[in-house]
């Protein structure tokens, strides 16, 4: 039986023609990764060819972001050029996230804080380290990569969190560093460092009201579990 082309479908069935005019939210996942990559290969459809990419990483768009171009060249008609704008969708829906969590929210624990930096370093291969700044609300003036380091390790410049505080008036900050390993228990360098902050945030009259560590399925709160006082 040969297989049909998309443009052979009857047309409600076609992604294009679904989507305008059912709207976005009645295409499944691999209908709209089919209209970013338009067109599949020889032996299957676009729609074809992604449900199977799909399948690939458990039907999880979550595991989907974490591809880099070459998880997705080992898919037939799909080259590096298709394979970056998947990619790039991918990263706009988490930069999207990330923008709704932030607008000027205000912190009241640290699940508001996990809330923020989930999107921006579930996915990251590499250790990062954030600064949030707060102001005497507790509402979120800006959040600031301070460095960016190696798979299990990062550092971090007590002077360039406290300039950055200072220039932009913050009353308070919150360390965020991400454990790509996936375990959020803090080392000795991670509550060594959090204590050299906090007294030199003290000395500036600046609080540190938290210090968090951001895994894919968790994170972990010095605040909650009482390492920090505050």
């Amino acid at each position: 039986m040969n297989k049909l082309n998309i443009n052979q479908w009857a047309e409600e069935d076609r992604p294009r023609e679904k989507m305008m005019q059912k709207g976005a939210e009645a295409l499944t996942d691999a209908e709209l990764l089919a209209i970013l990559i338009g067109s599949g290969n020889r032996e299957e459809s676009a729609v074809a060819l992604m449900q199977r990419v799909l399948s690939e990483c458990g039907n999880d768009l979550n595991k989907l972001g974490k591809w880099e171009v070459h998880n997705f060249s080992r898919f037939k008609g799909l080259g590096p050029a298709k394979s970056i704008t998947v990619m790039a969708a991918l990263e706009l829906g988490k930069r999207r996230k990330a923008a709704d969590a932030v607008e000027r929210k205000v912190i009241h624990c640290s699940k508001d804080i996990y809330e923020i930096f989930h999107p921006i370093m579930c996915d990251l291969a590499q250790e990062e380290f954030w600064v949030l700044l707060l102001n005497q609300a507790s509402r979120v003036i800006n959040k600031i990569r301070i460095s960016r380091g190696g798979i299990d390790q990062t550092t971090a410049d007590v002077r360039c969190i406290l300039r950055e505080a200072l220039i932009q008036r913050a009353t308070q900050i919150i360390l965020i560093h991400n454990h790509p390993s996936g375990n959020t228990r803090p080392s000795n360098e991670d509550r060594r460092l959090t204590q050299l902050i906090q007294k030199a945030a003290q000395f500036m009259n600046i609080k540190l009201t938290d210090h968090v560590i951001i895994t894919d399925g968790g994170y972990y709160s010095f605040t909650d579990e009482g390492v920090l006082e505050v």
